[in-house]
């Protein structure tokens, strides 16, 4: 080969890179690298079938497999729909890279067929964006995108590259010297805490009486459950998490009392109002977990370990930030000779037992599904009232097994999220929970399943409702329910028919047995689970009130 196109310099980039799958959607302006594809080995594409479900794959891929996600699209209205999985992927700190398309550089700025400002666009929620100008420039601007999207707090960056770039070509010796020279460097993130933090931890620690551990997202990101695990084991203090947290620790471990936040259970929530020290890992203090930020752990000192400095006091002033990676600071505190004698403050909280459901709903299925699930499984919800009573009552086992859109809400996310999963994942067997009104958003993902011959399992908690938005109008709204109870549904055994799956109906409690079978078998399928909307998820502590507001859950 005497010559490289754009288009192939961007192929062979991501094959130096170790990317095994990308996920994508033709379009005018990626043509040249599609056409690249065409004959193209060491890449495994997967046609999504909208833009969306894309992004969302590659996010589901990144969350289970702990490496980058790839997604890529063309210019204009391919780009910008990318914009809800590359904002989802930053609000939960996913690695992404995304590429886009871009209308030829003659063109740029003209209004061009096609052509969106989707660096304009997309800063905000982006760790940093590309436009290639110099075919020169594309491997190194390739190779930074993919190492920054891992690095330090993760996050997408994305690369857009015109037309006229992928079409040209360059010498393929200075290729390979451009691919395989280092990269301009990116400065290795360093801790920004000091010694005499590390010691008032201790201070603060030994101190206390009844102190909390607070686990968040930043320590599967930190890759420090171990030290965490550790430090709990050692202190013998009370644990809980935050949704992106679930997995650290399991049903099992008795210092776990649970998820926290709106939806959180009773006694973690209780713990974290009743605590005089919370020690917050890989955190960020949203809103979901907050509430009322004047009555939120009123009686004690915190302590914050966070990646990223940006965060430290923005939404709650703590006694004690401490900047830098998690997994450092922790095997520090491990160092230290810390009290652990906290017992009876543990044994203060008894941790709530489900109740044996009697009837086809939530709970009752996740009990079923608790039976059944083990270490195999990976399970990905899309977002509303199923995903809350999945956080709450499935036993997840271990870290990355759980996948869910947290700080942005998709609706949508799940299905081409668990199409990620198994990609990056074909060991595993792989569950997608799904809303009945999340699910439409991105129903036409189903395809992939029978493309690809994907065996993800769809469990539809069909309940005739936008269940959560339905339950605030409940709750607040003195029951006006307004545009959210969903009196046609499609027939979804049919719809999966239709995408080549099969599929059943489970209408009462009794075939709730099924679900063993179907999920050991190795084929897709969908299972359309009929519930009422009348049942709703609870403890729920209202929108910026406290723990002393909680309704449900007693």
């Amino acid at each position: 080969m005497k010559e490289i196109t754009g288009a192939k310099i961007v192929l062979e980039t991501l094959k130096y890179l170790g990317v095994k799958d990308i996920f994508g959607y033709p379009g005018g302006a990626v043509i040249p690298i599609y056409d690249a594809l065409y004959d193209f080995e060491g890449l495994q594409h997967y046609m999504a079938r909208h833009e969306q479900g894309a992004v969302h794959s590659a996010d589901g891929y990144a969350r289970t497999k702990k490496v980058p996600g790839v997604c890529l699209a063309t210019s204009g209205p391919g780009a910008t729909n990318l914009v809800t999985g590359i904002m989802t992927a930053h609000m939960d700190s996913i690695p992404l890279l995304v590429i886009t398309g871009q209308v030829s550089t003659s063109f740029l700025g003209k209004d061009s067929f096609q052509e969106s400002d989707i660096i304009g666009i997309t800063s905000p929620i982006t760790k940093n964006n590309y436009l290639v100008r110099d075919i020169f420039q594309l491997p190194d601007i390739l190779k930074e995108a993919y190492i920054l999207s891992k690095h330090g707090r993760p996050g997408p960056v994305l690369v857009d590259i015109p037309k006229n770039i992928q079409e040209q070509k360059i010498d393929y010796d200075k290729f390979k010297n451009l691919l395989e020279k280092d990269i301009k460097k990116i400065n290795k993130f360093k801790s920004l805490y000091e010694e005499n933090e590390i010691l008032e931890f201790q201070k603060l620690f030994n101190s206390s009486k009844k102190p909390v551990l607070v686990v968040g997202g930043g320590v599967l990101n930190g890759d420090c459950v171990k030290e965490v695990r550790e430090f709990v084991e050692r202190t013998k203090i009370p644990v809980v998490s935050t949704l992106m947290g679930l997995g650290i620790f399991n049903k099992d471990d008795e210092k776990y009392f649970g998820m926290i936040g709106m939806h959180g259970l009773v006694e973690a929530n209780r713990a974290v109002d009743e605590c005089d020290l919370l020690i917050c890992v890989g955190m960020r203090f949203d809103d979901r977990i907050v509430g009322d930020k004047s009555k939120f752990s009123p009686n004690s000192k915190k302590i914050h370990i966070e990646i990223d400095r940006a965060e430290i006091n923005k939404n709650i002033l703590v006694d004690l930030p401490i900047v830098g990676d998690a997994k450092d600071i922790l095997k520090q505190t491990l160092e230290l000779d810390l009290k652990d004698d906290f017992e009876t403050w543990s044994e203060s909280f008894k941790r709530e037992d489900v109740t044996d459901e009697k009837d086809l709903n939530q709970i009752s299925t996740l009990n079923m599904l608790n039976e059944i699930l083990d270490e195999r499984y990976i399970v990905v919800t899309d977002v509303g009232q199923h995903q809350m009573f999945t956080a709450q009552h499935l036993d997840i086992k271990k870290p990355f097994q759980f996948c869910t859109s947290g700080g942005a809400g998709t609706m949508g996310y799940g299905l081409p999220a668990a199409i990620g999963a198994k990609v990056a994942n074909p060991d595993k067997k792989v569950i997608a929970i799904l809303g009945d009104g999340g699910f439409q958003m991105n129903q036409q993902e189903l395809i992939l399943l029978a493309q690809y011959n994907l065996p993800v399992k769809v469990l539809i908690f069909n309940n005739g409702a936008l269940g959560m938005v339905k339950q605030w109008q409940e709750l607040f709204n003195n029951k006006r329910y307004s545009s959210v109870i969903l009196d046609i549904n499609p027939d979804f055994v049919k719809l999966a028919n239709a995408h080549y799956v099969e599929g059943e109906k489970i209408e009462n409690i009794h075939n709730l047995k099924r679900l063993k079978d179907i999920l050991e078998d190795d084929n897709p399928y969908l299972v359309d689970i009929q519930m009422s909307y009348e049942h709703n998820v609870y403890p729920i502590i209202p929108a910026g009130k406290s723990f002393e507001h909680t309704i449900g859950g007693e």
